[in-house]
């Protein structure tokens, strides 16, 4: 049997998603930053009471009326090779301070709904390179986990590195004892994208990594003055995999001049590009994940 988790900075987190691929270059980073945004834009439609279900809160108290609060969203970054969520959240050169129980994150937002830790924030030049062996690297995801304070946080994204590496599995295994642990898969739809994925599958099956669901990304780009969808890295490939295994397909993110520039410029969609194709896409993904996962992950 295995051993329950000890309290610790960990244990006020609800669910544990982890974003996943066999591949470089889909845009997992992309993908975990909007998510943890959206997760915390969208659950504004559902902290109040309404036609619609009432999003839980902690403990298991229903929310209620006006007095709900939003979800509280952690991002956790441990493609440690390739910090770039800082960047894409405008927070790069902020410092991570210390406390009793360890290292603070780096709120994002001023409502501080969204905190953020990443290597990023503890190299001394922003263009250093992190050039560690496995075990360093193992390290230092270990201590991400237990030496964080997010307080309670109801969900904690994890940005992963590309691949089935000794990396994801010291992830897994440090994650898995405080909580419901599931994992979105990030695809592109051309088939040498979707094979490496494949084995991503695999590798969640292996370790008892339960799928939410998968995403593709880039696909096709909806021209801004006619709205005519091209399929620049052929189509359908993301959904015709998750039909095959079995896995729940949650939705397509087009690639955006408007999503790419809000990354850029370190801007939120949804506040900064409400317009955006890409924005009614990403809410519905996050609408999904907060419907499925207090009954799904518990």
């Amino acid at each position: 049997m295995e051993a329950a988790a000890e309290p610790g900075n960990l244990a006020g987190v609800r669910h544990i998603i982890l974003v996943l691929s066999g591949k470089g270059g889909v845009g997992k980073s992309t993908i975990s930053t909007e998510l943890a945004l959206a997760l915390r834009h969208t659950g504004k439609k559902v902290s109040v009471s309404g036609s619609r279900r009432l999003y839980p809160l902690p403990g298991g108290a229903p929310a209620s009326g006006a007095c709900a609060r939003l979800p509280q969203v952690g991002l956790l970054d441990v493609d440690l090779c390739g910090p770039s969520i800082p960047r894409m959240l405008r927070v790069q050169g902020r410092a991570v301070h210390q406390c009793d129980r360890g290292w603070l994150p780096v709120f994002v937002d001023q409502e501080q709904g969204i905190s953020l830790m990443s290597v990023g924030f503890l190299l001394e030049k922003p263009d250093e390179a992190v050039v560690w062996r496995g075990p360093k690297k193992n390290a230092l995801i270990k201590q991400f986990v237990s030496d964080v304070a997010w307080g309670p946080l109801d969900y904690l994204v994890v940005d992963t590195p590309p691949g089935t590496s000794d990396e994801h599995m010291a992830a897994v295994d440090a994650l898995r004892p405080y909580g419901p642990l599931g994992a979105l898969v990030v695809t592109t739809p051309q088939a040498v994208s979707v094979g490496d994925v494949r084995r991503e599958l695999t590798f969640c099956r292996k370790v008892g990594l339960r799928v939410i669901g998968l995403v593709e990304n880039m696909s096709g780009f909806v021209c801004p003055h006619c709205a005519e969808c091209t399929h620049v890295f052929s189509r359908g490939g993301g959904e015709e995999l998750a039909r095959h295994t079995g896995v729940p397909f949650l939705g397509s993110v087009p690639l955006d001049p408007e999503l790419a520039r809000s990354l850029e410029e370190g801007r939120d969609l949804a506040r900064g590009f409400p317009d955006s194709p890409a924005f009614p896409v990403l809410s519905s993904i996050a609408q999904r994940i907060l419907d499925e996962t207090p009954v799904g992950l518990r």
